[in-house]
């Protein structure tokens, strides 16, 4: 079947389901001081300000049409940072809106900096947004209760972008821990992705768009929900938490997260 493909009003309408999920989550009572386990030494003030800050430095070049790599927020997110009169939470929402307002705007095509091996365009920042602040909804329902899954198709879309994006860019968090064929295959999509893992880095297998005569056997398998695979590459659950095969050490050339 074919590999389903984003587009700017999926991947906007993502973001404003889960900027707005993630709101909720950080905004109930007592929950700015509580631990995020999925981020060790992380409060949920800290994850507010993470992804307030990213959203507010993606918003500052996104409509600008320059592909040089921007310079770095002149101010990073601090626990003083939040004006006066404000709480964390009210911070967070005003970047969120004004995100979504920017990437509402801009023509996908338009220019625009990535730090990814691909065309340097604005479509990049509405992918790597809506997937951005998916898995750190889950992180903030982690921390405040029962995290829901990502939502299948939005899933999908996030592996799919660790294997043709993360992973080409070097942004592996075990570059070296072996070579040979992996596949993730999702049970509730009807999805597999086979994965090669080279000695000089790896290559998502898509017989649509790559002709690679190789063998495709296997060394290493898992199996289990789209949202589950793509938690498991981000770190956020075990890869154990799946149905596992073969040499399972492959996994942890997957890892971005």
């Amino acid at each position: 079947m074919g590999r389903f493909r984003g587009t700017k009003e999926f991947w906007l309408d993502s973001l404003r389901a889960e900027a707005a999920a993630f709101q909720a989550a950080v905004g109930q009572e007592g929950a700015l001081d509580l631990p995020v386990p999925s981020c060790p030494e992380w409060t949920v003030t800290d994850l507010v300000g993470h992804v307030g800050g990213i959203f507010e430095w993606v918003r500052s070049h996104v409509t600008t049409g320059v592909t040089s790599r921007p310079e770095a927020p002149a101010t990073a997110w601090q626990p003083g940072v939040v004006p006066e009169g404000i709480t964390a939470v009210e911070w967070y929402a005003g970047h969120a809106a004004a995100l979504i307002e920017a990437l509402e705007a801009v023509d996908p095509e338009q220019p625009a900096w990535n730090w990814a091996p691909q065309p340097k365009r604005a479509i990049f920042w509405h992918r790597r947004m809506a997937n951005e602040v998916a898995i750190h909804r889950w992180d903030a329902q982690m921390a405040t209760g029962l995290a829901e899954p990502v939502e299948a198709r939005l899933a999908t879309d996030g592996l799919a972008e660790v294997l043709d994006t993360w992973l080409p860019s070097g942004r592996q968090r075990y570059p070296d821990s072996g070579t040979g064929m992996v596949a993730l295959s999702a049970t509730d999509v009807d999805e597999v992705w086979y994965v090669r893992l080279r000695p000089d880095g790896i290559a998502l297998l898509d017989t649509d768009t790559l002709l690679d005569d190789d063998d495709r056997h296997e060394r290493a398998t898992a199996i289990g929900t789209v949202s589950d695979l793509l938690l498991a590459v981000y770190g956020r659950v075990p890869f154990d938490v799946l149905q596992l095969s073969g040499d399972t050490r492959l996994l942890a050339s997957l890892r971005t997260g």
